[in-house]
């Protein structure tokens, strides 16, 4: 087996993986993101809410509104994502089992990421009544993901005033769950897409992210009859340098190739009371 591989293979597999790193990655568009950190710790910033104050009289002192600001911390964590080869054991790379190759790892780191995210937003604290500095528990109604607990949600943050969109992330189990209510699939409710192809893009103004109850890296949890919602800016992700790196080094120990995937990177909850629980077990 040759042991030398060309530089336009190397940067190829490269930028493949990166490619469906990218691809495999569901989570971190929802999210606020900030790559390029040193270190092992970067703060997010939370700047509360200000009230302003009836002026006194003329020329009277202004008073401060005393905002106050949190730093939440996100801690990056190292991972790896290695396979020994022999598909470069030629000067012409067999490009069929490269291309699985750079799928399987760029997924794999992508998989990574959103269990960072994922993670920290299990590890949340939640509150079935809305409560400063905690998120919103929806546990109330039938058994089941329904309709009327999306209601519920729905409420939740437009008492909050949230601009943006609103990501639930579930899974198929629990989207299955909520195509089962006619409102959701009736064309008198719902989207045709709904109705025809069982899929949930938006409903309620909710944009819906489908993770699978069986990811090897933990997914959802248990059986998957949770589901979360969070507003983009209230969970952050953090990647360090090394972010989406990939290394393609011969061991002579093995007579292969050494494939890896590295990616530095960890979550945080930024702001509790934009992110939800839904329980329909």
């Amino acid at each position: 087996m040759s042991k030398f591989l060309s530089d336009v293979a190397r940067t190829e597999f490269d930028t493949q993986v990166k490619l469906a790193y990218q691809g495999g990655s569901k989570l971190r568009d929802t999210v606020e993101y900030r790559s390029g950190v040193v270190g092992d710790t970067y703060k997010f910033r939370l700047m509360g809410k200000g009230q302003g104050h009836e002026r006194t009289g003329s020329s009277s002192l202004v008073v401060p509104m005393d905002i106050t600001h949190s730093l939440p911390s996100a801690t990056l964590t190292n991972h790896e994502h290695p396979e020994y080869t022999d598909i470069f054991d030629q000067a012409e790379v067999n490009f069929d089992e490269k291309r699985k190759l750079t799928e399987t790892i760029g997924k794999a780191m992508g998989r990574t990421e959103d269990q960072r995210i994922l993670n920290a937003v299990i590890a949340g604290t939640y509150n079935t009544t809305a409560t400063a500095g905690e998120g919103f528990d929806i546990a109330a109604g039938a058994t089941g993901f329904t309709t009327e607990k999306l209601r519920q949600l729905r409420g939740y943050y437009d008492d909050l005033e949230v601009d943006e969109a609103v990501n639930i992330v579930v899974s198929g189990t629990g989207l299955q769950r909520l195509l089962a209510n006619t409102e959701t699939t009736s064309a008198d409710f719902a989207s045709v897409k709904a109705l025809v192809n069982g899929e949930m893009d938006t409903f309620l103004g909710f944009k819906y992210i489908t993770v699978g109850a069986r990811r090897l890296e933990g997914g959802l949890g248990g059986s998957g009859l949770i589901a979360y919602a969070w507003a983009p800016n209230s969970v952050g992700l953090a990647a360090g340098d090394i972010e989406k790196s990939m290394s393609v080094d011969w061991v002579p120990e093995r007579v292969s190739w050494l494939c890896n995937g590295m990616l530095k990177a960890g979550a945080t909850i930024v702001d509790p009371e934009g992110t939800s629980r839904i329980a329909f077990a």
